[in-house]
């Protein structure tokens, strides 16, 4: 569903320590919206200071009533948090938006349609679904919020030796293979109490990841109120490893899509979050679920 939308504020957040230019890209941002836009809008810049601190910058900035529009130059990481502080504050009229910085941006490459500048100037806001997590918080605690992907296993050690072994494509070669050679598989129990050993286990909003793998065939289907399941069980590395290179080249096809996800850990596991990693600690229901046209979003 899309809209025309004006602004009454706009809030571009930006990690002035970007090793993707990001302060540049946000200041030119906002010179080119200064110029396009027909109507009277406070456009702020605005950096963070620490990790986290994203969230927190969202939040404020539409929390109450009003058309806020938060705009992260960053890449997937940076843009889960903006994601996150604007749906803990609870605003209809709030509207998201990304402007690719760092090292990769596989949401903004995606869903991508247009320059942002001119899809602000058009209002042009449509929905689309987020994965909402639960991973053994309390009752009062928020949800986390994954604007792409949720991956077990085989991602979030992949994206720890990425950043351990820094950027560029020969480093990131090195490092995929470091994680084959390491690779352990993990167990989960579903919900009918069945154990399930794995390699790899993505919940995924959209299409691809890291940059090259294509998950699934699931094009156009961020609005649909489900998401795909890609498994790699346990079997021979070889064959992970085939299956990998298959995703890189031709994809994976046609995955099965849900609206709930369920498990138990078993022990204590690592997940990536939208290029995030975080634990969860063993004995731990976790639950991914599809929020339909959660997010309000533009570009």
């Amino acid at each position: 569903m899309t809209s025309a939308r004006t602004f009454d504020s706009i809030v571009i957040i930006f990690n002035p320590n970007s090793t993707g230019d990001a302060p540049r890209l946000a200041e030119r941002l906002c010179g080119k919206l200064k110029d396009v836009l027909s109507y009277p809008v406070d456009i702020r810049l605005q950096p963070t200071s620490h990790a986290g601190h994203a969230v927190e910058l969202a939040r404020d900035a539409v929390r109450g009533t009003g058309d806020v529009l938060v705009v992260s130059v960053s890449g997937d990481g940076g843009y889960n948090e903006v994601v996150n502080g604007v749906m803990q504050a609870g605003n209809p009229g709030a509207v998201c938006a990304v402007l690719a910085a760092g090292n990769a941006n596989d949401h903004r490459r995606i869903i991508g349609t247009r320059p942002l500048e001119e899809a602000i100037a058009e209002g042009s806001v449509r929905t689309i679904d987020l994965l909402r997590v639960h991973a053994g918080q309390g009752p009062d605690s928020p949800a986390e919020y994954a604007h792409s992907y949720v991956g077990v296993g085989l991602t979030p050690v992949m994206a720890m030796d990425l950043e351990k072994g820094g950027k560029g494509a020969l480093r990131e070669k090195i490092s995929v293979i470091r994680t084959f050679l390491k690779i352990k598989p993990f167990e989960i129990r579903h919900t009918d109490g069945k154990r399930r050993r794995l390699y790899s286990l993505v919940l995924a909003n959209i299409p691809e990841m890291a940059k090259y793998v294509t998950l699934s065939d699931a094009d156009d289907k961020l609005a649909d109120g489900k998401f795909e399941v890609i498994i790699f069980p346990h079997v021979a590395k070889w064959r992970v490893l085939w299956a990998t290179l298959r995703a890189a080249t031709q994809g994976l096809g046609e995955q099965p899509s849900v609206s709930s996800y369920s498990f138990t850990t078993l022990k204590p596991l690592s997940y990536q979050i939208d290029g995030e990693v975080k634990s969860v600690d063993a004995n731990i229901a976790v639950r991914v679920e599809c929020a339909p046209a959660a997010l309000s979003t533009l570009g």
